[in-house]
């Protein structure tokens, strides 16, 4: 079934106040989740719901959080997230990041002690409307085999870059640095679908196309899949992140860092405080006029949306495209949801007694 988007919207906010979430703050965690699901990034939207609630249940997450910078420099800061929704700690940790970088020239902040923070995507736009490029990761739960291990060590550890242009749409690149991110396997396993190769691995480390493999101990693989096709780089990349994230900033690392997740515990002897992001803005103009680089970007995007396209294929794609196409489908025609999300806000329905949205007709 299908709802619109200002429905779904406005469940998820009632939903962050019955946690006790300031209303801006409820809000703002709402819009970061839908954006997800407008662009079709279903397993970071809304279908996380529940898994913020239980958190929050578990008391692992803050609904007022106290969020502070800690440590500065002119162009550098460390945030505390005070425990609090990675929704919200992420954007407040952004703007820390543009406000340095239209003083400084280019800013950076590593944030610790804040949870899961949805789309990398979402945050790195936010430099983008200051004219700015942002950079946006975080780590997550220690899901991922490093290559050549059977064990569980990094998180799928995202990575976006948002670059604007003159008339051009931005280029946007977010992407795990996992062949796969978890939220996918979760997808394929509501649709009681096998996951393709390459993917993830089984407790003893052999490859495996059981989409619960990664709950029965399993772990998912760095980019590339194999050592053969790469992986090794995959590895590097989430290595970085996680560095970036929280050796940086004093958050858990590596396999302590607090699981999403429901089959995963709290490490019991953290190395920091909660999860950990890393959020970059860099403002054209300390680099080149705006003017002249937007250009630029307009003449390379045009250029290779202009490629010659490989057999069977229409066009090559710039990164953002796919999103934006399905953006503005979802935006009228309204956001799907899988029978298993509905009755998971059935379930939320009843625990807060809030009215479910209504499906389109």
């Amino acid at each position: 079934m299908k709802y619109t988007h200002h429905s779904l919207k406005a469940f998820t906010v009632e939903v962050f106040l019955k946690m006790g979430c300031p209303e801006d703050q409820a809000h703002l965690a709402a819009e970061v989740l839908i954006d997800a699901d407008l662009k079709g990034v279903d397993s970071h939207g809304i279908a996380r719901l529940p898994g913020y609630v239980s958190l929050w249940e578990k008391d692992r997450i803050v609904s007022t959080p106290n969020i502070e910078i800690v440590h500065e420099t002119p162009s550098t800061a460390v945030v505390d997230g005070g425990g609090g929704l990675g929704l919200v700690v992420a954007p407040e940790a952004m703007k820390v990041a543009i406000d340095k970088a239209k003083i400084a020239g280019t800013g950076w902040v590593s944030v610790r002690n804040s949870n899961h923070f949805g789309t990398a995507g979402y945050h790195a736009m936010l430099a983008v409307e200051n004219d700015m490029i942002g950079i946006s990761m975080t780590n997550a739960s220690p899901l991922v085999a490093p290559t050549f291990s059977a064990e569980r060590l990094l998180g799928t550890n995202p990575i976006a870059v948002a670059i604007p242009a003159l008339d051009q749409p931005p280029f946007l690149a977010d992407f795990a640095t996992t062949t796969v991110a978890n939220g996918k396997i979760e997808v394929m396993k509501r649709k009681g679908q096998p996951i393709p190769q390459g993917w993830a691995q089984d407790l003893e480390g052999r490859p495996s196309t059981d989409p619960s493999c990664v709950e029965q101990g399993g772990a998912l693989v760095p980019l590339g899949g194999t050592r053969q096709f790469g992986s090794h780089k995959g590895y590097c990349l989430g290595s970085i992140v996680d560095i970036f994230s929280a050796v940086f900033s004093g958050a858990n690392y590596g396999p302590w860092v607090p699981p999403f997740v429901s089959f995963l515990e709290p490490s019991s002897n953290p190395v920091g405080k909660g999860i950990g992001h890393f959020f970059g803005a860099m403002r054209i103009d300390a680099f080149r006029p705006a003017e002249e680089f937007k250009t630029e970007m307009d003449r390379w995007i045009t250029r290779f949306r202009n490629a010659k396209p490989a057999p069977g294929r229409e066009q090559v794609l710039i990164p953002g495209d796919p999103e934006r196409t399905t953006y503005k489908i979802r935006e009228i025609s309204g956001i799907p949801l899988l029978p298993v999300v509905i009755d998971s806000f059935n379930t939320l329905s009843s625990k807060f007694d809030l009215k479910l949205p209504r499906p389109i007709k």
